[in-house]
């Protein structure tokens, strides 16, 4: 079945971390160190300006915004117009923080690049980063391959990571002071890789079959992801595919984060500001976090 992209809005510098909590879309925009919220006929609106970069979003259960700040690697808070430190993240970040997701009793979970991918350094394994309410951070899992996109299940027992540099997804069992154990291989995205071009997985979100819509940069497309790595469909992009997200009245709208960078180089993506969200219609709605 072919799918009808529309451009619901354009002009980004990069955009990544897409959201849809309490009847709004947000995203973050890299290079315009913004947060966005979107409806869908285009309107938009700042939320905040984040001056180490945003990436990851979430919310705690009273509503207050938490946000990941990628250069100097801490998690931030945002209500009442106020932005302040939650979570100091470098003890255990190899390098920039990334992506994230929130659990419904406020648990963050944040992944992390693990070595500069800006210099060119070997692939380094690295943590993720639990951060619990009020606590100080600590290490939820080791040895990730940049730890990237993260799901957990609507039950809140099973959390699905994304390890974009080996090309899998790794699963965990969640227990209720959210700690994770019984780490396992969710998918392979090697094993079901057409003509040699491997998806990547970078930002991802859950449908109430089961399924994981995956953002692949890679292979400049979204694919449905099953567990054991079947693919059970592919959304084409123009440019790359680098994040995406459930949401919508009904919650069928795939809302995507494209661009025709790769996020590792600033001054092209201000230059060119190539980013758009891009939407399209899919049959199974979203559950589960973020």
């Amino acid at each position: 079945m072919k799918r009808e992209l529309k451009t619901l809005m354009d002009g980004l510098t990069f955009g990544e971390g897409p959201r849809w909590y309490a009847n709004k879309f947000y995203f973050s925009d890299f290079y315009s160190h913004k947060v966005y919220s979107l409806d869908l006929k285009g309107n938009y609106e700042v939320i905040v300006e984040v001056p180490n970069q945003p990436s990851g979003l979430g919310w705690m259960p009273d509503g207050t915004m938490l946000i990941v700040s990628m250069k100097d690697r801490k998690l931030l808070s945002f209500k009442d117009d106020s932005l302040k430190e939650e979570a100091d993240l470098s003890e255990f970040a190899g390098f920039h923080c990334n992506d994230m997701v929130v659990d419904h009793s406020g648990n963050a979970y944040i992944g992390n690049f693990g070595f500069n991918t800006y210099a060119g350094e070997e692939i380094k394994s690295t943590n993720l980063i639990l951060v619990k309410p009020g606590e100080d951070p600590v290490i939820a899992a080791d040895d990730l391959l940049f730890p990237n996109g993260t799901v957990i299940t609507s039950d809140d027992k099973t959390l699905i990571v994304g390890e974009t540099y080996a090309a899998r997804l790794t699963a965990f069992d969640k227990a209720d002071d959210g700690s994770l154990t019984n780490r396992r291989i969710w998918a392979d995205l090697k094993v079901n890789a057409e003509e040699g071009l491997v998806p990547l997985p970078d930002g991802m979100c859950l449908d109430e079959e089961g399924a994981i819509w995956v953002a692949s940069p890679s292979t400049g497309e979204v694919i449905r992801v099953h567990e054991g790595g079947m693919i059970s469909e592919r959304i084409p992009v123009e440019t790359n595919a680098f994040a995406c997200m459930l949401g919508g009245e009904d919650g069928k709208t795939l809302f995507i984060c494209t661009s025709n960078g790769s996020g590792v180089d600033p001054d092209a993506a201000l230059r060119e500001k190539s980013g758009k969200i891009e939407i399209v219609e899919v049959d199974v709605p979203g559950t589960g976090r973020p």
